[in-house]
């Protein structure tokens, strides 16, 4: 009969990789390739627009007034 260890069969430096890619999967703030993120809401969209000076404050409030308008709907 084989003799194991208190690893469970694995080593060390096994049960370190182990971690360290589960790490690497769940806990890495870049950007992946295929993952899934959240869209956009028209709101912030509508301030990404500002920002930029795509539209004026005015154009801004009203738009703001009937997305605000519609969601409360």
């Amino acid at each position: 009969m084989m003799y194991y260890g208190n690893f469970g069969g694995m080593h060390l430096i096994w049960w370190f990789i182990w971690m360290i890619m589960l790490f690497w999967i769940f806990a890495t703030p870049y950007d992946i390739p295929g993952q899934r993120k959240r869209k956009d809401t028209p709101l912030n969209i509508l301030q990404k627009r500002f920002a930029t000076g795509e539209i004026t404050i005015e154009e801004y409030h009203e738009k703001k007034k009937i997305l605000e308008k519609d969601l409360a709907t």
